[in-house]
């Protein structure tokens, strides 16, 4: 991996909403390995980088808001010519409850804007994703006005468990072996009766 970016929309008011969980993560990277964040105009963002790797690992957060995500993904891998396969998106999937986390490389975008994006952006989909359930509010519901306010308190509760879980198995990411990565973070460990 050479970028990671955590999908979220700037300022106070969405902080705390379902859409920032990609923000929350890569927040958590950084804090992690002690990175700074700073704002750079010329990649519509706030970067981070790295040393973990031998190799420079950036953060981003685009700061244009979800729905024009790749014009920074775009502009950071343009500068830095890192490959989509080098690339691994963080982001809310509302097709999965709140407490599910997956990773996958490609596939469609589910109508989930900053995906969409961010695949125009790149010309492909071929690029990693790491999904953060949140949820869904149901049918008829309005998944606009959801996606954007805080989610309830053990639904909180379960994504920040989720986030731990792939926090866990971040070092693998970070030296590109997915396959572990996702073997380790797909498994699932039975519980032990009391």
């Amino acid at each position: 991996m050479r970028l990671v970016v955590g999908l979220g929309n700037p300022g106070a008011q969405y902080a705390g909403t379902r859409h920032n969980a990609g923000f929350w993560w890569v927040e958590r990277i950084a804090q992690r390995a002690r990175a700074a964040w700073r704002e750079e105009p010329r990649f519509h963002g706030a970067v981070a980088r790295v040393t973990e790797t031998d190799v420079d690992l950036w953060l981003l957060k685009p700061l244009t808001y979800m729905n024009l995500s790749g014009r920074a993904v775009g502009a950071l891998a343009r500068f830095y010519r890192i490959a989509p396969e080098d690339i691994l998106v963080v982001h809310d999937e509302l097709d999965f409850p709140p407490g599910t986390i997956k990773l996958k490389r490609g596939g469609g975008v589910a109508g989930h804007n900053g995906l969409k994006d961010i695949a125009a952006q790149l010309g492909t989909q071929d690029f990693w994703r790491l999904r953060l359930g949140i949820g869904h509010p149901g049918p008829g519901s309005d998944v606009a006005a959801y996606v954007l306010s805080p989610p309830l308190h053990e639904e909180r509760m379960a994504i920040e468990e989720a986030m731990a879980r792939g926090l866990d198995v971040w070092p693998l990411i970070a030296r590109g072996q997915m396959e572990a990565a996702m073997l380790k973070l797909h498994t699932k460990v039975p519980k032990r009766e009391a």
